[in-house]
Order: C-alpha cells, then sequence, then structure tokens
C-alpha cells in the first residue's frame, strides 16, 4: 500500500465544519475525583479515532511509544499541559503535542514510558504527577503506536525544557477542547485518495506573553477527541 503524502501545512487544508452539535462534557465531569472515577470503572466504550492514515511509511516498522496527557490543577479547573516541539526534528517538527517518546527496553510498560519521557522533554518531576489511567492506542502516520497515559499533575510546578526538543511549554483550558464546538474537520484530498484530520486551535499567551494561535492537529487532536468520547460516555 502507497502511503499518502506528508501534510506539511495543516492550516491551508480545507475546513469542511466543526462538531458544535454534538454536546460538551459537563464541567462536574471534568473535576480531579470524577476523572478518576470514570478511568477506575472505565467500562465499554471505543475510541473514534484509532490511526493516522493507516499508520504505516514505506520502511518503517511499528515502535511502541507513550506520551503524558497531563492535566494540571489549576484554581479555574483542569488544564492540559502541551508542547510544540522543535522545527529541526525528523519527525512531526514544529508541532504540538504531549510529552512523550519511544519505549525504552527499561520501562516498565507505557506509564513508564510517559513519566520518563515528561521528565526528559519538559523536567515535569514524577512525585508532581498521578497516573489516573490510559486511553486505547494511536498509531501515527510515522508508525509509532502510541498509548496515551492520562495523569494529574500538581501545581505549582517549574519546567526544565530540553531544547532540542522542545521550543515551548503552555496550558489550555481542558473544558476547551472537551466542547466540540472547537473540534475542526479537514479534509486533504490527493491523487488516489483523501485523508480526514481534526483540528482544535487555542489562543493564548505565548512565551513573549503576547497572543498567539497554538494550531493543535493530527494525533495530538484525535487522542484528545477520544478522550472527549471517553468522559462522555
Amino acid at each position: 500500500m502507497t502511503a499518502p503524502p506528508r501534510i506539511l501545512d495543516p492550516r491551508r487544508i480545507p475546513v469542511i465544519g466543526s462538531d458544535a452539535h454534538l454536546p460538551s462534557v459537563p464541567s462536574q465531569c471534568l473535576s480531579p475525583q470524577t476523572l478518576r472515577q470514570r478511568f477506575a470503572r472505565h467500562g465499554d466504550w471505543q475510541p473514534e479515532f484509532g490511526g493516522d492514515a493507516g499508520g504505516v511509511l514505506a520502511g518503517r516498522h511499528p515502535v511502541a511509544a507513550a506520551v503524558l496527557v497531563p492535566l494540571v490543577q489549576r484554581a479555574d479547573g483542569l488544564h492540559v499541559l502541551l508542547t510544540r516541539r522543535t522545527d529541526h526534528l525528523r519527525d512531526h517538527a514544529g508541532q504540538i503535542s504531549f510529552p512523550g517518546g519511544r519505549a525504552e527496553p527499561e520501562d516498565a510498560g507505557p506509564s513508564a514510558t510517559a513519566l520518563r519521557e515528561a521528565q526528559e522533554e519538559v523536567g515535569l518531576p514524577p512525585g508532581q504527577v498521578e497516573v489516573i489511567g490510559q486511553l486505547p492506542p494511536y498509531t501515527t502516520v510515522t508508525s509509532y503506536v502510541v498509548t496515551p497515559v492520562v495523569a494529574l499533575v500538581k501545581a505549582p510546578y517549574t519546567l526544565v525544557l530540553d531544547s532540542f526538543e522542545v521550543a515551548e511549554a503552555f496550558e489550555v483550558p481542558l473544558s476547551h477542547l472537551m466542547n466540540p464546538a472547537h473540534h475542526r474537520r479537514h479534509v486533504f484530498s490527493y491523487e488516489g485518495g483523501e485523508r480526514q484530520f481534526l483540528s482544535m486551535p487555542w489562543t493564548g499567551p505565548g512565551e513573549d506573553g503576547q497572543a498567539r494561535e497554538y494550531f493543535i492537529w493530527g494525533a495530538t487532536a484525535a487522542m484528545l477527541r477520544n478522550l472527549y468520547r471517553f468522559l462522555g460516555t
């Protein structure tokens, strides 16, 4: 099977609509305690997105990986800690992502991978992180089989970014991301097929304090959408 072409500038891919017709996750379902309870019972549900365009690029074998979905406990509610990757990286350069990376042989499962990578990438101390559950793996177009590990993070915290991999870190209110009115659908057409993906743009203060748009899309948006589906069932 021939892999579809890479999407180099997702902002230029047409938006075909949003999901404003779907309900938001109620605010009472977005507290630390209700999230703990939801992951404890888990239940029977199916993720909406399992992979990105087949998840296979020519010459690449699947690689196990994990990301941390850090939910920072703030006075005004939970916020999702995200990173912007540096522009020179081989995979997903410049994209918005969760802290995370490939599994190492010494990792005792996805949680260990996610915690280790979060500490290496942004300096998040494991002692301030409470893992509450996992979402189903998501296979990226670059053939990473990624397990999202959801965790609560105590604030305040001090981050130390790995300048090689991470350009900046920022937070987005969880309530914003769990509102489908902010979930936009795109269709990328190419010879022989088409690829659909979600974006969840967020405007917030950048490193200089000035407002800027963070374009959350692709695998990160898909995993957030799966979290939305999980919390809404």
